[in-house]
Formats: C-alpha cells, structure tokens, sequence
C-alpha cells in the first residue's frame, strides 16, 4: 500500500507531462549521457574504495569488496526496504570472504552513516546557498530534518561508544544472553570494534580525511551523472539546484519504504529541478534518464557480480588447504629420499 501511494501521489502527477517531453528525445547529446554513464561507474569505484578504506582488511582485494558493493547495491534495489535487505547481504558476504564479523560491522557502519553524514553536510551548505539565491521551498523543511536527525544520532552514537564503552559492552552482553543461538562475547567484540573505529577517527586525522574524501568524491560523481543527463536534453544547472535537487532526493531515497527510494527520488527531483528553472519536460526526461544508469543498470551487473561471488567463495570452500598440500609434499619427497638411501645402504 506505501509503495502504491508513493507511485501513485508522487511519481504519476510528474508524469503527466511524458507527451509534451516526447519532441525533446531528438535533440538528446548521446556524447552527454555516455559522460553520465561513466560518471555513474566512477561513482560506485569510489564507493568501493571507500568500503576498501573502512573495513581495513588487507587480506580481502579491491574486486572482492566492488564485486560485494554491487551485489549489495541490485538486492536493495529489487526488494522492500532494500537497504537494510542490502546490508544484511553485504555483511554474509564480506564474513564469507574473511573479513572478521565484527569489522564488516563497524567498517559497513563508518562506510554507511560516514557517507550519509558527508551527504547531509552537502545537503545543508546547498541549502544555506538556495535560500539566500531562490527562497524557500516546501520540500527543504521535512528533508533537511531528517537529515539533521540523522547527523545527531551518528554523533551521539559515537560518543556513547567512546566514552561509554564499558557500560555499553555490559549492557550488550546482557541483552544478548537472553537470546537464544547467540553468542553473547561477540556484542563485546562488536563494540570493542566500533569503539576503536571511533577512536582511530578522532585521532588519526588522515584516517578520518580518507573517509570524507572518498564519500565526497562518490555523492559528486553520481551527482555529475544527473547533471549530464538534465544537460543532455538542453538545460544547464547550476552547482546550487544540482546539489539541492540529489541531496533532497537521496536523504528521502534512504527511508527504507520502496526499492532504491523507487518512486520517491523521482517524486523529488521533478519539482525540485522545476524549481530551479528547468523544463517540466527536460527535468522529467533528464531524471528518466538518470535512474536508467543509476538505479536499473546496477541491477544486472550487481547479480552478475553476486553470481561470481557465490561461485568463487563455493570454490574455495571446495579446495584443500595448501598447508595440507605443502606437508603432504614435503611427507612424499622426505619417504622417497629415505627410501633412495634405504636402497643405497642396501647396495
């Protein structure tokens, strides 16, 4: 029923000008939506580089941690509330890899709410900039709230876990006891984990640059990628509309109600781009095109990556350990020495 009347009361009314955006599919840039295209796919290797940064596994390649970003990224898009769905794959996969489970815990955690706290400071700065240049909107209000809500629980979470360790980790363990098949020392490690996440943030500067850096370069890609597509219809938006149109769109997007925020995103950047003097057509055509290439394309390819990743992890669960190859080796030659010298005494 949610998902029906977010189609329904957000994604229809945008599409009630689809005929009059029709004449403009002749005059699209093809060189425009390929820059969008690639744009999109820099955006999802810096988002595996930011991944490959946060768990801190050396032992887990850069392929294995993209291969898992992009399985995790088609589940969340094809089920309801996929991106709890998502991180729920993402962390059965990184555990299987052999990322220790209570780091793929708080290394996806700082990846997460890193990423979504650098995508709401954008999102404000945006909005500090369109009021003073274009006035107030009803849809900054709501979002920029919830954004807010947001950037205050990950600051008050992290100064629980670092200044609370020892209570928290007590308070785990004894949740956890009640619970049946669970093993109670891992919410002590867990918290451990996030505790010294916390910390290294605090204290290591270039750790803590690393992180931003990275979440900054991935939201400005995919946000390059909507202004390729808005432009290749035509229009040009400005660094303000732009920011504020994807950061509205992808802090709504992140309430876990539809696949991917599937009829949300589009029920926001519509208006929001009309608001900043695009077409009705232009901006309903320029966002058609933008979820083609960020939230239908990565579907494929992210089972296909989940496909590769199940075959390669049953692989290697089905190979001997080469410890036990080395020392049968080594068992071998050490007999047909022994038995050579046997036989040379023998002669």
């Amino acid at each position: 029923m949610i998902v029906a009347a977010v189609v329904e009361f957000a994604l229809l009314p945008q599409l009630a000008g689809a005929r009059e955006a029709i004449h403009k599919l002749s005059g699209i840039s093809p060189a425009w939506l390929a820059t969008g295209l690639i744009a999109q796919i820099l955006s999802l290797l810096a988002y595996a580089r930011l991944s490959q940064i946060a768990l801190d596994a050396p032992g887990v390649s850069y392929g294995q941690l993209l291969r898992v970003d992009l399985a995790t990224l088609a589940v969340s898009h094809v089920v309801p509330a996929g991106s709890a769905v998502g991180i729920g794959l993402g962390y059965r996969l990184l555990t299987r890899s052999g990322v220790p489970s209570d780091r793929a815990v708080s290394g996806k955690a700082l990846q997460t709410v890193g990423s979504a706290v650098v995508l709401n400071l954008m999102l404000g700065g945006a909005l500090v900039a369109a009021l003073v240049t274009h006035g107030n909107n009803p849809l900054y209000a709501p979002i920029a709230a919830v954004g807010l809500a947001l950037i205050l629980a990950a600051t008050i979470g992290a100064a629980l876990v670092a200044r609370s360790e020892g209570w928290l980790t007590r308070t785990v363990v004894r949740t956890l006891q009640h619970l049946p098949k669970v093993d109670a020392a891992s919410g002590a490690r867990l918290i451990a984990s996030l505790a010294g996440t916390v910390r290294r943030l605090v204290g290591d500067r270039r750790f803590l640059l690393r992180i931003i850096a990275w979440a900054t370069v991935n939201w400005l890609f995919e946000a390059f990628a909507l202004w390729c597509c808005v432009r290749a219809f035509g229009h040009t938006l400005g660094p303000v509309g732009l920011l504020v149109a994807y950061g509205l769109a992808n802090v709504a997007a992140a309430i876990p109600i539809t696949p991917g925020g599937l009829g949300i995103v589009e029920g926001i950047l519509v208006p929001t781009l009309v608001a900043f003097s695009t077409t009705k057509a232009v901006a309903l055509l320029g966002v058609i095109a933008f979820r083609l290439i960020s939230f239908w394309l990565p579907i494929p390819i992210g089972f296909g990556s989940y496909a590769r990743l199940e075959w390669q992890l049953r692989h290697k669960q089905n190979e001997p350990p080469e410890s036990t190859d080395e020392g049968a080796g080594e068992e071998r030659a050490t007999e047909a020495t022994v038995g050579s010298q046997a036989g040379e005494d023998r002669g």
